[in-house]
């Protein structure tokens, strides 16, 4: 499991994750599993996936990745970065110029790639490929940041999705949602579950969230973030809410399904994607890529 961020403000985005990565295993002959569990069980937990891409190299645009981590047997960080290879090496059969282009016709790219990928799966592997990104970035010509995005559901892309207009800031998540959700909307995704089943007669869950929803996230979701907040602060809010998903995963029961480094990049109009905090194989003096340093107020 996975916790993404996409934060936009009039000065540009910024995206965090965390680096955990899932490995779930078939359920061993003989093991009954607790009420609610099915098909499989947690093997073991990485505390190391990449999850943050620029997509093309010197350009800014850049996503966020969670659910499924691997398409059949090459992972989401070797595709994308087979994508960014092509856009970069080939932009013209890709239907990319770098010096103009829209973040929609990105984002469509993206879903049109991976959805070749997974049309390469048997039908049962395809069944089971489900993930999710979140693009942000600029279209050139374009003046402020855009958030998109992109799913995969049973091995099928559906259409990009613009999470708000242009002149609009907000904020978008994806993953393990569950803490944000309490956090920021103000209650839990299983509210309405809970709801209808205690509600004399039984309601359909569904409509309940359809009701009451609107009105609860209206009335009790907290105003975070703000078109004048400079990228800093951003950064800041964005390492909170990706800490506080790894805190909650480290102290709820079962495995740590959050957690790991923190990864972040800040997007903006003039210095492109740049990485503020990231992991690296090996030691810093090593690395060409000057580290963006992050210091806690």
């Amino acid at each position: 499991m996975s916790i993404a961020v996409l934060i936009g403000v009039h000065d540009g985005l910024v995206l965090a994750a965390d680096s955990a990565s899932t490995l779930t295993m078939p359920v061993p002959p003989g093991v009954v599993l607790p009420p609610g569990q099915q098909g499989a069980v947690v093997g073991n937990v990485y505390d190391n996936a990449n999850k943050i891409f620029n997509l093309v190299k010197g350009q800014p645009i850049g996503c966020i990745t969670f659910g499924s981590g691997n398409i059949g047997n090459a992972s989401i960080g070797t595709l994308i970065k087979d994508l960014r290879k092509k856009l970069t090496d080939t932009p013209k059969e890709m239907g990319f110029n770098a010096d103009e282009y829209t973040m929609e016709g990105v984002a469509k790219g993206l879903a049109k790639f991976l959805g070749e990928e997974c049309d390469k799966l048997e039908q049962a592997a395809k069944l089971n490929t489900n993930m999710g990104f979140l693009l942000g970035g600029y279209s050139k010509p374009g003046p402020l940041g855009e958030s998109w995005s992109v799913e995969i559901k049973k091995g099928v892309p559906q259409p990009p999705k613009k999470l708000r207009q242009d002149h609009e800031v907000g904020l978008s998540w994806g993953g393990a949602t569950e803490v944000l959700q309490r956090m920021i909307v103000g209650f839990s995704p299983s509210l309405f579950q809970h709801l209808a089943s205690v509600t004399q007669p039984p309601q359909n869950p569904a409509v309940l969230a359809s009701q009451l929803g609107p009105v609860l996230t209206a009335r009790m979701q907290a105003n975070l973030v703000f078109a004048p907040m400079p990228i800093q602060d951003v950064i800041d809010l964005a390492r909170f809410l990706v800490h506080s998903a790894i805190m909650f995963s480290r102290f709820s029961p079962g495995p740590n399904i959050v957690g790991g480094p923190i990864e972040i990049a800040a997007i903006t109009k003039h210095e492109n994607f740049k990485w503020i905090s990231r992991k690296h194989y090996y030691d810093q003096p090593l690395n060409k890529e000057p580290i963006h340093v992050f210091i806690d107020k």
